[in-house]
């Protein structure tokens, strides 16, 4: 990914402005004097995803696990993420499972790489793989499985405006991918929860 040196804080701020007078309003308007300055901040917690390394998150590991080698599901983790497309809200929850091999990592860790992942602009197909490589690279599982829900606000408030329309993806690796019964049982545990 090529990446370009980021504007400063008042390119930003000018670059809303300019977004105001072209949908018609007036920046210099009392309402909107502040505007600029607080969605640059809202922006720098939205898109924070792209200051943090999900691999790093996920390296403090246990392997005190008495031998536990059975499937580890996070199941309903909320999300807001914006697809790249539009920069409109995508609103969903991601289901997380791995099959350890020797080491497990803390849940807290799976809800926190779905985070980062989630406040950069994306494509709901590439999270979920991005998701599922970043477990799969660095806790080195017997399988993993991720499955994405979501609303696309791009898609149910302009455009074809199809409000309700659910998008599922999902990216399974090692025995996910390749065992029918572990998918299978994968499958039904995230079901057991909705």
């Amino acid at each position: 990914m090529r990446m370009q040196k980021k504007p400063t804080r008042k390119q930003a701020e000018d670059a809303v402005r300019t977004l105001i007078k072209w949908a018609g309003d007036d920046p210099e308007r009392e309402g909107l004097l502040e505007t600029p300055k607080r969605v640059v901040e809202s922006y720098r917690e939205l898109f924070g995803g792209y200051e943090v390394n999900p691999e790093n998150i996920l390296q403090k590991t246990f392997q005190e696990t008495e031998g536990y080698d059975e499937m580890v599901v996070l199941s309903n983790i909320n999300f807001t993420s914006h697809c790249e497309h539009h920069m409109l809200p995508v609103i969903g929850r991601v289901h997380v499972g791995y099959l350890p091999n020797e080491r497990v990592v803390g849940i807290s860790k799976l809800a926190r790489v779905v985070e980062v992942y989630a406040k950069r602009l994306q494509i709901q197909e590439k999270m979920t793989a991005q998701i599922a490589l970043a477990i799969d690279h660095v806790l080195k599982p017997k399988g993993v499985g991720v499955v994405i829900e979501a609303s696309h606000e791009c898609m149910t408030t302009r455009g074809i405006k199809k409000p309700g329309a659910i998008m599922r993806t999902s990216h399974m690796l090692g025995r996910f991918r390749t065992d029918s019964k572990t998918r299978r049982e994968f499958f039904n545990l995230i079901r057991s929860q909705n």
